[in-house]
């Protein structure tokens, strides 16, 4: 039986390349780690993997803001490769600085097809680099969602805030494209800070596109994978598999299945 392969790319700046690694190898996957420049001397391709993780860090510094520089490559040297792995319906998730560069390349929400920026990842409205726990509640109805209604997750960043125009924010609404939103501890939506801590627009925490085969998040579910990195596990009884490992063996079994 073959085994789902991930890649997980990483470039300077990348730091939460070897959790995301590890949390889909718990998930049942195989995950090889790759630079980006493997990819661009072909070393590395895409096309013999089923699924592809832009995990969080500050690629390249963020020195040309959130993301870009990353974005900027994987667009320009990497344009046919991309467009054909999403095309063919296989797994993209990134997350906090690879949500940021899935953005700004255009491969979500792609509103009006691959690599046209319909949103950004902006500075949080706190003005503040936010290091939290937070609560999101869940559109169960995608393959990366799929059984979760509420998840606890933290969150590390100073660029989170999801800011889109209004006609792209009644086209998130109306294809049901946001797939995770900040809410209280009772799961009610709240645009109030810390619950939502960077005061993104609708309280968007993670989207996904029409397809439903690429998701991008800011919290970080590979940081929650057992129950020792939450903050309370001394003081709680708690389950020993962490919940942000749901979503890694969503996107396992789904992958698992086309997998010929």
């Amino acid at each position: 039986m073959k085994q789902v392969r991930t890649l997980v790319i990483r470039a300077a700046g990348t730091n939460c390349n070897n959790e995301t690694a590890r949390a889909f190898e718990l998930a049942g996957a195989q995950a090889d780690q790759a630079h980006i420049n493997e990819l661009i001397k072909g070393s590395k391709k895409l096309q013999d993997y089923q699924m592809l993780a832009i995990p969080g860090g500050f690629s390249y510094g963020d020195d040309l803001g959130s993301g870009k520089v990353l974005a900027n490559q994987l667009t320009l040297k990497l344009r046919q490769q991309l467009e054909d792995f999403v095309n063919s319906g296989k797994l993209t998730i990134g997350i906090c600085n690879g949500f940021q560069v899935i953005i700004k390349m255009g491969l979500l929400p792609a509103l009006n097809g691959l690599y046209v920026q319909n949103a950004t990842l902006t500075n949080n409205g706190s003005g503040k680099f936010e290091d939290r726990w937070v609560w999101m509640k869940a559109e169960n109805n995608s393959i990366f969602t799929r059984g979760i209604r509420r998840i606890y997750l933290p969150v590390n960043h100073g660029e989170g805030k999801f800011v889109a125009n209004a006609e792209v924010i009644r086209q998130l609404q109306k294809e049901r494209l946001v797939k995770l939103k900040y809410c209280d501890e009772k799961g009610n939506e709240t645009m109030q800070y810390p619950y939502n801590p960077n005061n993104s627009m609708l309280g968007i925490a993670a989207v996904t596109n029409k397809e439903g085969n690429v998701f991008g998040m800011m919290p970080h579910p590979e940081k929650f994978v057992t129950k020792y990195t939450h903050p309370r596990w001394t003081r709680e009884e708690l389950p020993e598999e962490g919940e942000g490992l749901k979503i890694f063996r969503n996107m396992v079994e789904y992958a698992d299945k086309e997998l010929v």
